[in-house]
């Protein structure tokens, strides 16, 4: 009886502490929370964060990136990207070029309350983050002199014809930009023009006469050139068998047998292929599904 008695008492004493600590929690300066903006993005839109390297061009000339393309920088920014999209898994698609990444959030997305700002900078930092946690994975022999910079923008698009129009917008991006670089690079390094003089040989070139610069100068077909390079890299949610080795005790026998075992799982998946045209819609419809 005696300890009933105390418990009592110890409870109610801690409960009156918690009603006090409460009510302590409401202060005369909690008025500044009123100053906070409403970012909550519009319903029923595709949430798309982009972002981009901050003064890459300098960075990629500190580290001695190859020209015009480095396998190494481009699968870091992929495994960067991946590494995003299985922290936020309402990331549908994303696609990714030279130091850029889109993450296209799921239209029907409540994370944080549609909050445009947690969805920046949580695709931000995840991604900065893991940049240079990964940098040496890519760059063994390469110190990271200092710490990238990236920023983000958010944009919401209505409707799925306006988010597979922005991603044909900036796989086409890649496609400009990467036939310029291929031919400057060519004229520097192989035909001895300075920057400037391969950006003037190069003023006012249709991508007919780079592509003819490319295969009449250097013998090179810019259509086989890498997918990565041209069309860039699609990240997508696909279902993966693996085979995993197990340890399992068999009946009637005294000791444990490995044996293969096959599961499925979904993974993040990297693509290098044309999304302009309508056979990769085609082919993945559940990236559009209207329970996305």
């Amino acid at each position: 009886m005696l300890r009933c008695r105390w418990a009592e008492s110890a409870i109610a004493v801690l409960s009156g502490r918690g009603r006090r600590h409460l009510s302590m929690a409401k202060s005369k300066f909690e008025y500044v929370r009123d100053f906070e903006a409403d970012d909550t993005c519009l319903p029923n839109c595709w949430i798309v964060v982009r972002l981009d390297g901050r003064n890459f061009h300098r960075f990629s000339e500190q580290h001695e990136f190859k020209k015009p393309n480095d396998d190494r920088a481009l699968q870091l920014m992929t495994k960067c990207a991946q590494t995003v999209m299985e922290e936020l898994e309402d990331i549908a698609i994303a696609y990714g070029q030279s130091d850029e990444y889109s993450f296209v959030f799921k239209k029907k997305s409540r994370w944080f309350k549609r909050r445009a700002s947690k969805f920046m900078t949580h695709v931000v930092s995840q991604f900065a983050s893991s940049y240079v946690f990964y940098w040496k994975d890519y760059f063994k022999d390469q110190q990271l002199l200092y710490p990238p910079g990236f920023d983000g923008r958010i944009v919401l698009y209505p409707s799925n014809q306006n988010l597979k129009d922005y991603l044909s917008w900036r796989q086409a991006d890649c496609h400009i930009n990467n036939l310029y670089n291929t031919v400057f690079w060519m004229l520097v390094q192989r035909s001895g023009l300075t920057p400037m003089q391969a950006q003037d040989r190069l003023q006012g070139d249709l991508a007919g006469d780079k592509n003819e610069i490319l295969f009449s100068e250097f013998n090179v077909n810019y259509n086989n050139e890498p997918l990565m390079y041209r069309k860039g890299t699609v990240l997508i949610w696909q279902k993966i068998n693996e085979v995993m080795t197990k340890k399992i005790k068999l009946p009637k026998e005294a000791e444990e047998k490995e044996v293969e075992v096959t599961r499925t799982r979904t993974k993040v998946v990297p693509l290098h292929c044309d999304i302009i045209g309508d056979q990769f819609w085609e082919e993945y419809p559940e990236i559009l599904a209207e329970d996305s």
